[in-house]
């Protein structure tokens, strides 16, 4: 049985690492931007199968509350995202995850080598697999809302017929909903990365052992940052 990093008895759950030893991981911007992401990508998802599977859609009925729910959701995506350009810490995290690293690639090499050792798949503050999901999903989401809006409004590009938009929005929910919930198993199989996310902090000896590379960023950041202070 493993022990959970900044845990001394093995579990399955990870606990609160003690105040010395944590480190900020997550803004309260950016957990409540992609708790609310989360949120309205399940209603989405969830009013989608009322839509498209028959029995659901037996059981649920209401189908125009299912498809204005669905509609509304679908098209409020990208609020969260919009809001948090806001945050500073937002910001940054966006450019840390539209920046591949060498590293990066030698993190994909080893997924396709299955080698699974931290060693052989050096992260930053964000791996290569959640820098390729964050910008896969965010296209996906266009993608959706794009054919979203032709099935709504008939007639707004008379060029693509709106069997087209229902044919590739269906498949790519299908694609989204399968992506979404490796996203979730991954998240279920690191404990620490739950409690960061849900408070903001995690474990240094987590970050040292999974996220090396984003412990020297920060640590060369703070004395480039003294040294400016000091040089005033």
């Amino acid at each position: 049985m493993r022990s959970t990093a900044g845990s001394t008895t093995p579990t399955g759950t990870a606990t609160r690492p003690e105040p010395s030893a944590r480190i900020r991981r997550f803004s309260t911007a950016e957990r409540w931007i992609h708790r609310t992401t989360g949120y309205l990508m399940l209603v989405c998802l969830v009013t989608a199968a009322c839509l498209y599977l028959a029995p659901l859609a037996q059981l649920v009925g209401r189908r125009h509350l299912m498809v204005t729910l669905h509609e509304w959701s679908g098209i409020s995506l990208p609020l969260p995202f919009l809001l948090g350009l806001f945050s500073r810490e937002f910001r940054a995290d966006l450019r840390r995850i539209n920046r591949f690293a060498v590293y990066d690639r030698q993190w994909l090499r080893a997924v396709r080598r299955r080698r699974t050792s931290p060693e052989a798949r050096p992260a930053g503050k964000f791996n290569a697999g959640q820098k390729l999901y964050a910008g896969w999903i965010a296209g996906a989401v266009l993608v959706m809302i794009f054919t979203g809006l032709l099935m709504w409004f008939m007639g707004l590009l008379p060029f693509i017929s709106r069997t087209s938009a229902i044919f590739v929005h269906d498949l790519l929910a299908w694609a989204i909903t399968l992506v979404v919930l490796g996203h979730m198993r991954k998240a279920l199989q690191d404990p620490e990365a739950l409690l960061g996310m849900r408070t903001g902090y995690v474990s240094r000896t987590w970050v040292q052992r999974y996220h090396a590379k984003w412990l020297r960023e920060e640590h060369t950041s703070s004395s480039t940052s003294a040294d400016d202070r000091r040089m005033t």
